[in-house]
């Protein structure tokens, strides 16, 4: 177990973000929060898979909703409690700790936030390894968990349970047309596992190489060294394209936030172009009409000069960017979870996903 510290908050940012592929909402603004925890005397205690007791019951917590409405919507601050009491409540028992749906963005936090207000730990290891857009893309749903009962919550103290759907894909339709209800962005907390499954079934360690990712960045630019060299070789990853961006399309449908990017070289790359489609999160590179890395396997974009990651939300015309490729977890790699993430699920139905390899 370890405790941490604003240091290590300030660092979980930047390697959430650059995990998040451009989703999991804005994490500046979850840094925010999260620190106004720990300045309010709270503590946020991180396990291991390890530590987990395997009869403890591990929930899920996270926002919902386009990275672009969450910059904009303010929240209350208290919606993850409100929903894990909602759903204690209804089963009758405590839930013992906590852990990310999503170690991208600000999703990376939300679990600590309530977990310090709750006085529980926070589980080191999430359900993607990354950011993905909808519900049922985690580990836990493509190996076998069922998300319900959940209960979603939004900042007026409006609080939803869902009891029972049919099937994932059921509840992120419901649970997506609830959030819409709500403004474009609420908190759910989804059914709890007991710790011996989610020992199984999460992509480990993913908060710890976060904040490891964010004190890599914090380091290169305190000497003045260029990060994105050594992030690719941290995370076994590509440096794929340097780009300014000459086209972007972004707009809202149904709950997400998608669109499409041009890039054109610049530096070493100049004369290449590049396009980056996205929906919440970047979901496809092509290089000159190639694909060159697909879902599941990360797209990521970070500023240049700094190393720092480009979110969705933040996009804008003449960003010049860096463009790398990072290898997703072997859980995602397998025929189960392929038909949930990869490029078919998001209708990139003539792309093959082909996993990217270092150079």
């Amino acid at each position: 177990m370890r405790y941490l510290t604003e240091a290590d908050i300030e660092a979980l940012e930047i390697g959430a973000a650059i995990l998040g592929t451009g989703g999991g909402g804005n994490p500046y603004i979850g840094k925010l929060r999260t620190l106004q925890e720990l300045r309010n005397g709270r503590s946020i205690r991180l396990i291991s898979l390890d530590e987990l007791n395997d009869d403890a019951l591990v929930a899920t917590v996270g926002g919902i909703g386009a990275p672009i409405v969450s910059i904009e919507k303010l929240e209350h601050g208290a919606e993850g409690v409100w929903a894990v009491q909602a759903l204690e409540a209804h089963l009758g028992r405590k839930i013992d700790a906590l852990a990310a749906a999503e170690i991208g963005g600000a999703n990376s936090m939300m679990p600590m936030i309530t977990a310090a207000q709750l006085g529980i730990s926070v589980v080191d290891g999430d359900g993607m390894g990354r950011a993905f857009p909808e519900m049922q893309m985690t580990t836990f749903s493509i190996y076998g968990h069922r998300s319900v009962p959940a209960v979603l919550a939004d900042e007026r103290g409006n609080l939803v349970l869902f009891k029972h759907t049919t099937s994932e894909e059921w509840f992120e339709k419901l649970a997506r047309a609830t959030t819409v209800a709500m403004g474009g962005s609420s908190v759910g907390v989804e059914a709890p596992m007991p710790g011996r499954y989610v020992k199984r079934a999460a992509v480990p360690g993913t908060v710890s190489q976060a904040i490891a990712l964010g004190h890599l960045v914090l380091a290169a630019n305190r000497q003045h060294a260029d990060p994105i060299p050594l992030i690719c070789k941290q995370e076994g990853g590509v440096h794929l394209m340097d780009g300014k961006i000459v086209d972007l399309k972004r707009h809202l449908r149904g709950g997400f936030s998608v669109g499409e990017i041009a890039l054109e070289g610049i530096q070493a790359f100049s004369g290449q172009r590049g396009s980056i489609v996205f929906q919440n999160e970047f979901l496809l590179l092509k290089q000159e009409g190639v694909v060159r890395v697909s879902v599941p396997d990360l797209v990521v974009l970070l500023d240049v000069d700094s190393g720092r990651a480009i979110t969705t939300d933040v996009l804008r015309y003449g960003q010049r960017v860096a463009v790398l490729g990072l290898p997703c977890h072997p859980l995602l790699r397998t025929p189960e979870a392929l038909k949930v993430v990869g490029p078919a699920a998001f209708q990139l139905h003539d792309v093959e996903f082909k996993p990217l390899r270092a150079a």
